[in-house]
């Protein structure tokens, strides 16, 4: 069995472009939840907000980098450990987030907020982070990754759709209102179909090594939880709110890692592994733990 750094996972050429396509959709729809008095809510709840942000794109990037230094996984796993952290929330966070009793409306404009910034954020943390780190530096040289080309795609599959949808949520409520909901169950289904297919063509190498990656997500995943529920109780937010950071925080769009894996890394084995396994793993543990919050009253 080859080292998991030196192994590429195959992903057809043309079906890459459609999981692209795939991914617009899947923001389209995101930003079709979102109203422009999303971001004006944020000026009424700048403290609540300011940790979200903070919490994603300064805490977790930062305490994901001091796991991999712990548990010192290859190289190719720890890059993935640390683009996934460096992803923006997926699109399943406010419906997590209401099952949990939180405050959704914090959920949403956080993921409106969110995105927005890391259309920007994601491409220079991923690079500044990876780039420090002592074993995934030396590999993300090999590859000569250009932040301002990861910047150009991310744009073009996160930027202008989140735009389009916005535009039209705010232009065209009536069109939105009916749209939205088969758009976001269709984009949403699609993505894991083409998740499923992504690891169903890699099968053999995902069974040879998802064990070496396992462990590794499931404690990543919980500290990403964990991360954004000590930031908000810190930070003196109720627990209404810190029910919805939590799981703003720990949800990640690790279909979008999944992309950029195959888009700019070329399946690199380690990477494309962790982002597999976190995309359905994350959705198993935040079910868990929005059914265990649902069953428990707000604390005042």
């Amino acid at each position: 069995m080859l080292p998991v750094d030196e192994i590429r996972l195959h992903f057809n050429p043309a079906s890459l472009v459609l999981l692209n396509v795939v991914l617009g959709f899947l923001m389209f729809g995101i930003a079709l939840d979102t109203r422009i008095e999303d971001f004006r809510r944020v000026a009424r709840m700048p403290g609540a907000m300011a940790v979200g942000i903070g919490a994603q794109f300064v805490v977790l990037p930062a305490v994901t980098f001091a796991l991999t230094l712990l548990l010192k996984p290859g190289p190719s796993i720890a890059l993935g450990m640390i683009l996934v952290a460096c992803c923006p929330p997926g699109n399943i966070s406010q419906i997590l987030t209401h099952r949990a009793r939180g405050n959704v409306a914090l959920s949403v404009s956080m993921t409106a907020i969110s995105n927005a910034i890391s259309i920007v954020v994601m491409p220079l943390n991923f690079a500044f982070w990876g780039g420090m780190h002592p074993t995934a530096a030396p590999l993300l040289k090999t590859i000569a990754l250009d932040p301002l080309d990861m910047l150009g795609h991310i744009v073009m599959i996160i930027g202008i759709p989140f735009v389009l949808g916005v535009a039209c949520s705010h232009r065209l409520p009536g069109l939105t209102a009916r749209i939205k909901k088969p758009v976001g169950i269709v984009s949403f289904v699609a993505l894991i179909v083409f998740i499923v297919g992504a690891i169903a063509g890699n099968w053999r190498f995902f069974l040879d090594y998802v064990g070496l990656v396992l462990l590794a997500v499931v404690i990543h995943d919980a500290l990403a939880f964990g991360t954004g529920y000590l930031c908000a109780r810190l930070s003196g937010l109720g627990d209404y709110d810190r029910r919805a950071v939590a799981i703003e925080v720990g949800i990640r769009n690790s279909g979008l890692g999944l992309v950029l894996i195959f888009s700019f890394f070329g399946g690199l084995g380690g990477m494309a592994v962790v982002a597999g396994v976190w995309g359905f793993w994350d959705i198993i543990a935040g079910l868990a733990l929005a059914g265990w919050w649902g069953r428990r009253p707000v604390a005042p």
